[in-house]
């Protein structure tokens, strides 16, 4: 039904029939590629986000008779993640000259990005090791190395499953002769057969091989011990749980090898005994100065120190213009602001006279914003020694909450810090941005603990909301925030065993999959055909989550963000462009706009059109007779715990492990590196895992290829230094071996040289203030200005050698005992940096538009990133840092270089 047009009238939203007649069928067929019965197309991703609006004309021509949706929203500003976390780990790095990014790259899926405008990223040949002449266009040898993927997997889950039967059957058959064997009288049951050599012929132990991945421990090594793993270290403290306490047990302890054990975790009861500190809450505000007020129409205003505190994280973050010129924000952040000046009688001039504070317009909190910059300027000005002594008095008070006792054995805490109150900021367009976020109490906190333990004590004057000792949950603490009303937990970190057994289930559970997910894609591509329309809408669903790793999605409140996944999709997310193309465009996790066109099977793109279909309009689901509760329901008759984020690992998971069979990585390390990115990155384009251009990308890429010229540069002086020593070499080499590069201009050389003695006089000032810091700790004298002016000689006379070299064309021998052999040498040496820094620039460049952190943290089983490090000799550091090395202890130390997914 379509909604009536008076406003009187509730709005009805049109709902798709409960079946598909052979009319409409054979009605939507026109124009549309024939399809094979009993095969499915895989679908590809042929450009992702970001989008340039003013660049998009994807509505036309319209594909289903309605009226399809206008100009699509502006995209999002390019803001970064506001997760606040109190430590940022950088796990989502580069393997190369590793840069910070946002903590928002550890966390869960987190695939998403801002979008900035410009064109949508396209997949090219390069990226998945394809030339890019080939007359067979990109989308098409996607969707071909797909199906051939596709159909490997079908036939190992069949040949896995016939083997599991076959194993069952030879036990059962064992089982059964042993049972009739022990039903004989004793006096007749035959002797064990023997051997020619008179020995008892041993009956062969059965392999495990055949036992269901559930049921299987991943394969270790027994020739050699595994290494004892290093006690975790801990400060001194005045916690409950005592330091000698924590360090019990773990001298000449073995390690804990939970991963031998798959049982362990799999009760309910998640512990027996739990010890730890409690949390730490942060400090009281501080009032700012006297003589910093907010203005009100010009007018310096005194505030209650509870509305002050919200002026002062307002204040604070004008520099943010992202959030601080975002009229939601401003709108929330005012009437959270107005309700507590409401409460404490606004504000008072310097007379003492009462301003009431109406209208945000009016209100300027730039005395506040100067304070609190002037403040930041003060700590980064602060010396290193300063700034160590800071870290080491925060790390003590710190130190007994860091660490708690569980089952006797010491575990890290993550986040044992309570979130300052503060102005929320959300990612992309969160409804609730700049609402403030309350002050937590002792009162609002749940303690969970040991029945034995000492519980911690709360601040004085205040009590915990409760202490309990649920023994099913892995949490030590919680509250419930006022923002969104989540509750927010205290957890062990992510190197705890606890921790680490929920990412092995996850993999195990993936790995079970590959058993069933043949016959999964075998009834979704029946299905897709079906005259039910739950049936088919479910059916195209599972194909669009299983392809394009795609979230189920779930129903939002109307005070949440707006957000939505697979299963609702509204009409207007959803746009067809004939014969084949489908375009996604909506608001995904996190309120981050999810852009991507991608290239499906005729009998969806059909589908789409159907469940599209008049008179259905802006605001109506596409899959109105399905829901993520019952897509999960669905899938869990396949095999227990199925879920729609299943697929997403699974896919990533198989389709590296089928790269890595064949592979056959050679050369040197960064070669070696750059072939795991190249398996990776095809990993990422296959699985969709896309993301947008960094903004610095070009930035870095430019100084990458200034690092390469500069090494050819180095090269070409030593070889005027060659010629410096023996001029008769030029003979003999040739002319064009001696001369710069055509590309290395004259300006460029300058500009490079003027570099080179700024880097030198940065490097002498740093050296020389570091070692008055380590002298001022000693307590000595430092060392005096013309020390350093006596130190800068080395880069004054190097700026005089470069104008020297620059007015005659010559360049002086250096070094010691210098030779026409050692310079070749070093050139040599040059030859081979050069190589492995356009081995890493290619592979950076290639990356730019693939979320690999994501694939390789997320998706994508640790443990065959462990197979490739070990198979072909690759440190294990190149591929994890050392929070990720933590976090998937399990996994490096639990598999060989034979190990399959």
């Amino acid at each position: 039904m379509s909604s009536s047009s008076d406003d009187d009238q509730p709005l009805v939203k049109a709902k798709s029939s409960e079946t598909i007649s052979k009319s409409t069928d054979a009605a939507m067929d026109k124009d549309m590629p024939t399809t094979d019965s009993d095969t499915v197309k895989p679908g590809v991703s042929i450009a992702f986000g970001p989008v340039d609006d003013d660049n998009m004309d994807v509505d036309q021509p319209a594909t289903n008779g309605a009226a399809v949706n206008g100009k699509r929203k502006a995209s999002l500003p390019n803001g970064k993640s506001y997760k606040d976390a109190s430590d940022s780990e950088d796990d989502d790095v580069p393997l190369q000259k590793r840069r910070k990014t946002s903590a928002a790259a550890e966390s869960d899926d987190d695939d998403d990005v801002p979008l900035k405008k410009s064109g949508p990223i396209r997949a090219t040949a390069h990226q998945i090791g394809e030339e890019s002449d080939d007359d067979v266009p990109l989308g098409e040898k996607l969707q071909k190395e797909k199906a051939a993927m596709e159909k490997k997997a079908g036939k190992q889950a069949a040949a896995t499953r016939r083997a599991s039967k076959s194993g069952e059957a030879k036990r059962k058959a064992a089982k059964k002769e042993s049972d009739s064997e022990d039903d004989k009288p004793l006096a007749k049951k035959p002797a064990p057969k023997k051997q020619a050599n008179g020995t008892k012929k041993v009956k062969k132990e059965e392999s495990d091989d055949d036992a269901p991945l559930t049921k299987k421990a991943p394969a270790a090594k027994k020739t050699k011990a595994a290494p004892k793993a290093e006690p975790a270290s801990a400060k001194k403290g005045k916690g409950k749980v005592k330091e000698e306490d924590l360090e019990e047990g773990e001298e000449g302890e073995e390690e804990y090898r939970w991963w031998e054990d798959p049982t362990k975790g799999d009760g309910t009861t998640k512990w027996t005994t739990l010890e730890h500190n409690g949390v730490v809450f942060p400090p009281e505000y501080e009032p700012l100065p006297k003589n910093v007020k907010m203005l009100y129409d010009g007018v310096p205003v005194t505030l209650d120190i509870k509305a002050e505190e919200i002026a002062h994280a307002f204040g604070g973050m004008l520099n943010s213009t992202h959030n601080v010129e975002n009229p939601t924000f401003q709108k929330n952040f005012f009437a959270d602001f107005k309700e507590v000046l409401d409460k404490t009688g606004h504000g008072k001039d310097k007379d003492g006279n009462k301003v009431k504070i109406l209208k945000f317009e009016k209100c300027d909190f730039q005395p506040i914003f100067n304070h609190v910059d002037a403040e930041r300027q003060a700590k980064k000005a602060l010396s290193a020694a300063d700034k160590k002594k800071i870290k080491a008095e925060k790390d003590e008070k710190e130190a007994p909450f860091m660490f708690c006792m569980w089952d006797g054995r010491k575990q890290k805490v993550g986040n044992f810090r309570v979130e300052p109150p503060g102005l929320f900021r959300g990612r992309g367009e969160h409804p609730k941005t700049g609402r403030f976020k309350k002050r937590v109490t002792p009162e609002q906190i749940t303690i969970n603990i040991g029945k034995e333990a000492m519980v911690p004590a709360p601040p004085a004057g205040h009590k915990w909301k409760e202490v309990k000792h649920d023994q099913e949950g892995t949490w030590l603490a919680m509250w419930q925030e006022n923002i969104n009303g989540n509750y927010k937990y205290v957890m062990l970190a992510a190197n705890s065993d606890i921790k680490g057994q929920s990412d092995y289930k996850k993999f195990e559970k993936a790995r079970e999959l590959k058993l069933h997910i043949d016959a999964i894609r075998k009834d979704y591509a029946r299905e897709l055909k079906s005259e039910v329309m739950a049936e088919r809408q479910r059916a195209t669903a599972v194909y669009l989550i299983d392809q394009f790793a795609l979230r189920a999605g779930n129903e939002k409140g109307e005070d949440e963000a707006d957000t939505v996944g697979c299963c609702s999709l509204k009409f207007e997310h959803v746009t067809l462009r004939p014969p084949e193309t489908v375009i996604f465009d909506f608001l995904g996790k996190d309120s981050i706009r999810f852009y991507d066109e991608v290239k499906v099977d005729p009998q969806v793109f059909k589908n789409l059109k159907i469940f599209k279909r008049s008179p259905k309009k802006e605001g109506d689901e596409v899959f109105d007779r399905l829901t993520t509760s019952g897509l999960n329901k669905h899938l869990s008759n396949y095999m227990p715990g199925l879920t729609a984020k299943v697929f997403r690992t699974y896919n990533a998971s198989w389709t590296m492990a089928e790269l890595l069979k064949k592979m056959k990585s050679t050369g040197t390390i960064p070669e070696k590196v750059k072939d795991y990115n190249n398996a990776n990155r095809e990993v990422a384009i296959l699985c969709n895992h896309k993301r947008t251009v960094a903004a610095s990308h070009a930035q870095t890429m430019e100084k990458m290829e200034d690092k390469i010229n500069g090494m050819r540069y180095q090269q070409w002086r030593i070889k005027q230094m060659m010629l410096d020593i023996d001029n008769k070499i030029k003979k003999k080499k040739g002319a064009d071996y001696f001369a710069l590069p055509e590309d290395l201009s004259g300006d460029w050389v300058k500009e490079h040289q003027a570099s080179l003695v700024e880097q030198e006089k940065i490097k002498i000032q740093k050296k020389f203030d570091k070692e008055n810091e380590k002298l001022e700790a000693e307590g000595q004298k430092p060392m005096k200005a013309k020390e350093l002016q006596d130190r800068m000689a080395v880069a004054t006379d190097l700026e005089t050698k470069f104008k020297k070299e620059l007015k005659t064309g010559k360049v002086e021998a250096e070094g010691k005992g210098p030779s026409v052999d050692k310079y070749e040498a070093q050139i040599e040496k040059l030859d081979q940096r050069i190589a492995t820094a356009k081995t890493q620039s290619e592979d950076r460049e290639n990356n730019k538009e693939v979320a690999l952190g994501t694939s390789k943290i997320n998706y994508i089983d640790p443990r065959l990133t462990v197979v490739f490090s070990k198979k072909f000799d690759v440190p294990i550091e190149r591929f994890f840092s050392k929070t990720l090395r933590e976090k998937f202890d399990w996994a490096i130390k639990s598999v060989g270089e034979d190990w399959e997914f």
